[in-house]
């Protein structure tokens, strides 16, 4: 009787549907009044004398209706959100469940401290999972010997972790996080403190052992050499670990951390050949064993079963201070849209912490029933081992060790993939960057669904960038790849086929085009400005009616967003900081993202990938907890920034005296709210140009130069009035 229950149920969040739904409605009817106000004196302007003042009219316009457009395409993920619970205590026994292999990549030493990465890979090993069922692949696309030397490090610890952390179920099974005392004691014994103390002695042992091979060894990343896999099994009670760095040529496209999955997709498939494979970013440390019993409370629910392709868990951050999140690096609106999207179809895959179905990767699904050999050799590539091993049945059959090395190094050379479907219709898809979102929604072409689930102690921790400069530099890498989707054939507004639903794709044309948030911005930040300073008004008087469609739109929009910062669990401090640092990305990351993608269309820009630093700066940290911003930034970025910001400010100091003095207050006085309300909420730029001196202000020759433009753009401005 106990089998016949549910292993997961779903609950509609009834609240934020109405409230959602409610605020939809009122706001999109404001919305409609606007535009009817912006297009009655657009046409009154264009029939009069006064022409001159038709474009900055016209760019406002442009402006609101991309923002109302990008409005609306959020209203998707709004429109049912949905909550789902999980009853691991239901699954079948362990004999029973589904064998799974554990994906961690990681690219270079330097930038990725072995210690941190082994603390991943240790943590993995010691999910709450049948240990002969769990199998580990670690991809070093470095290729890097420190690398290997700390994995077999971390494979005899774990030997001594995992057995601890299952006499004792010690929940964070990271041991960097588990030894800083977060984690109150379960067990009080005598036995458990001396036991503890042993484990803790091991860990520094294994640490002073990682330290002498990374100063001993050159710590870097290697662009050119030959396949290496190394199997580590000789436990039984330990899972399968496997060490892969893939052939690397500098005459061979490597296809970023898309290529890596895919080699790790094969060699795994000749190995252990798992039907459910978690994929972690080297720094994305597993928080709570029970991640992959709660995944498969979904993957093995057979209403769920058969069209579910992945599970897909947040991405919290171990390093960000709640409520204190100056760069916005927990993404909370992101994630709020995933319990939106369970609604749906399910959420966009996104980078780490997901149990994706290996059998969804293969594309099986588009082979015709009896396909000959030649038509898989066209799909999967020249390994016809390889290819047995899509069948579910397929047992591991080599005649000796070395024939298999033979076969796996086949697998993770660099050219396996040319003239095949990798990339394309199989595995981890190449064409952006973002290899996460292309392969999601490919996937969800394909007419697979998906679940998100976040359950209340965070499976997944990370480090996030706390620097402005990794933040901006981040989000440009990510931009320029949902750019790259925007303007190609893939783009969700044409592409795929109507198994995904007009909700769905609307949530997948948002993100394509987040970056045009940009064009929108840019207007708003600078030709009110102007206009002010040429004396133009652009806005309704005062004792127009429309004035308080315009005030109505604007505080409705705000309201809504603070609401959602609020039903979060956050405060409005998070909600400040979400609108300052969406300023700040959009005129740097989303406009250079923009402007990449377009350059790369025409041929004359390629995009790269480079991985996020994780080493921490001890200032930069410092600075971090002080919740000060760090502006040492890429000058280019802050240039804008600055620039911008002094622009508002005069512009601020002239809409106050068209106001005040000069009795303009009908006419100017909505317009001279906007560089009031830029010029409040980026205080910490003024901050950091004329009252901070230390490491993160931001440096006298950006100020100057800063300076220089804002001045020589306002007086234009002023010589046209």
């Amino acid at each position: 009787m106990e089998k016949s229950l549910p292993m997961n149920e779903w609950k509609a969040m009834k609240t934020e549907r109405a409230i959602n739904r409610m605020h939809s409605f009122i706001h999109g009817a404001a919305l409609a009044a606007l535009f009817y106000y912006r297009i009655t004196s657009i046409t009154t302007i264009a029939r009069s004398s006064s022409r001159i003042l038709l474009l900055p009219h016209l760019l406002i316009f442009t402006a609101e209706l991309t923002l109302s457009f990008m409005w609306l395409l959020s209203q998707a993920s709004l429109w049912n959100p949905v909550a789902r619970t999980v009853y691991p205590e239901r699954l079948p026994a362990d004999e029973y469940l589904p064998s799974l292999d554990v994906f961690i990549c990681t690219a270079d030493p330097a930038k990725e401290p072995s210690l941190g990465v082994m603390n991943t890979v240790i943590s993995a090993l010691a999910l709450d999972y049948p240990p002969t069922k769990l199998h580990l692949y670690l991809s070093d696309d470095g290729g890097s010997p420190v690398t290997l030397r700390a994995l077999q490090l971390a494979r005899s610890f774990a030997k001594l972790w995992i057995p601890f952390c299952r006499k004792y179920m010690v929940k964070n099974r990271c041991p960097q996080t588990y030894f800083l005392g977060e984690e109150i004691a379960d067990s009080d014994s005598d036995h458990f403190f001396i036991d503890k103390k042993a484990i803790e002695e091991a860990y520094e042992d294994f640490k002073i052992s990682l330290g002498k091979i990374e100063a001993e060894a050159d710590v870097g990343a290697s662009r050119d050499h030959s396949p290496i896999i190394e199997v580590m099994s000789d436990d039984e009670e330990m899972p399968l670990v496997v060490y892969v760095a893939r052939e690397k040529r500098p005459s061979h496209p490597h296809n970023f951390k898309a290529g890596a999955l895919n080699v790790l997709l094969r060699v795994s498939g000749m190995m252990s050949n798992s039907p459910y494979i978690l994929s972690l970013d080297c720094d994305m440390y597993c928080n709570d064993p029970a991640s992959a019993r709660q995944a498969m409370c979904f993957h093995l629910d057979p209403k769920l079963s058969q069209n579910l392709a992945f599970v897909q868990f947040p991405q919290k951050f171990h390093n960000i201070r709640h409520n204190h999140d100056i760069y916005d690096a927990a993404m909370r609106f992101i994630w709020k849209k995933c319990d939106g999207l369970n609604g749906l179809r399910g959420p966009s895959l996104s980078g780490t912490g997901f149990y994706i179905k290996r059998e969804a990767l293969y594309g099986t699904r588009k082979l015709q029933p009896k396909v000959d050999l030649n038509q898989l050799n066209e799909y999967y590539g020249s390994s016809n081992e390889f290819i047995k091993s899509i069948n579910r049945n397929y047992k591991l059959n080599f005649p000796s060790t070395e024939s298999m090395q033979k076969e796996v190094q086949l697998l993770a050379s660099c050219s396996y993939d040319k003239g095949t479907k990798w990339g394309k219709e199989v595995g981890y898809r190449y064409f952006s960057v973002v290899e996460d979102y292309f392969t999601g929604f490919n996937l969800h072409c394909e007419g697979w669904i998906s679940v998100y689930f976040a359950p209340s102690r965070p499976c997944f921790l990370g480090s996030s960038p706390i620097s402005l400069g990794e933040t901006l530099v981040q989000n440009t890498r990510w931009f320029i790849g949902l750019s790259q989707v925007a303007l190609s054939k893939y783009s969700p507004f044409v592409y795929g086929d109507m198994r995904m639903s007009v909700l769905q794709r609307m949530v997948y044309i948002q993100f394509a085009c987040y970056g045009i948030y940009f064009l929108p911005d840019y207007i708003l930040a600078l030709v009110p400005q102007l206009c002010i300073l040429a004396g133009v008004p652009l806005y309704p008087q005062v004792s127009s009616p429309f004035f308080a469609v315009f005030v109505f739109v604007f505080v409705s929009s705000q309201l809504k967003q603070a609401q959602e910062v609020l039903a979060s669990g956050d405060s409005l401090r998070t909600w400040v900081n979400e609108q300052r640092v969406s300023v700040m990305k959009s005129l740097t990351s989303y406009s250079f993202a923009a402007a990449n993608a377009i350059l790369e269309k025409m041929g004359l820009s390629k995009a790269s990938f480079v991985p996020t630093s994780k080493v921490t700066d001890d200032e930069v940290a410092k600075l971090y907890q002080m919740g000060k911003y760090d502006f040492q930034a890429p000058p280019i970025f802050m240039v804008i920034l600055c620039a911008v910001y002094m622009l508002n400010l005069s512009s601020l100091v002239v809409g106050l005296v068209r106001v005040l003095v000069n009795g303009k207050m009908n006419e100017m006085v909505m317009q001279a709210f906007l560089p009031l309300f830029g010029v409040v909420l980026h205080y910490p730029l003024m901050e950091g140009m004329v009252l901070r001196k230390d490491a993160g202000s931001v440096s006298p020759s950006v100020s100057l130069l800063s300076a220089v433009i804002s001045s020589l753009v306002s007086a234009y401005a002023a010589l046209a009035h």
